[in-house]
């Protein structure tokens, strides 16, 4: 798979003007779906959550704007732009935006 460089900055910008994001205060968009791969991109409003979930494959988290808290349930950590945090396997997690923040979310996937 060849793939053009994506643009962040403006694909950040794009996603903070569609409904979903105005209505639900968080939005993304999948960058690559590959049979063992996902790479999101989530522009998240300040005060936004994510409920509590988890994925079965290890993913990380790479802060590209902004501030989230990723709450464990044994544990709290702050993120900030430029930060990433690998997220284990089956590991429930939440994700808060402290202030207008965007991230790139990669996660393993099962191939079919």
């Amino acid at each position: 798979m060849q793939q053009d460089a994506i643009a962040l900055g403006s694909l950040e910008a794009e996603l903070r003007r569609q409904d979903a994001y105005t209505r639900d205060g968080h939005t993304a968009r999948t960058l690559v779906r590959e049979p063992d791969l996902r790479i999101v991109f989530v522009a998240m409003r300040g005060g936004a959550s994510m409920a509590p979930h988890r994925t079965d494959q290890t993913g990380s988290i790479l802060v590209i704007s902004g501030q989230l808290r990723v709450r464990f349930p044994d544990r709290v950590l702050e993120l900030a732009a430029g930060q990433l945090l690998v997220i284990p396997a089956a590991a429930t997690h939440e994700l808060d935006a402290i202030v207008d923040s965007a991230c790139v979310i990669t996660l393993g996937w099962d191939a079919p």
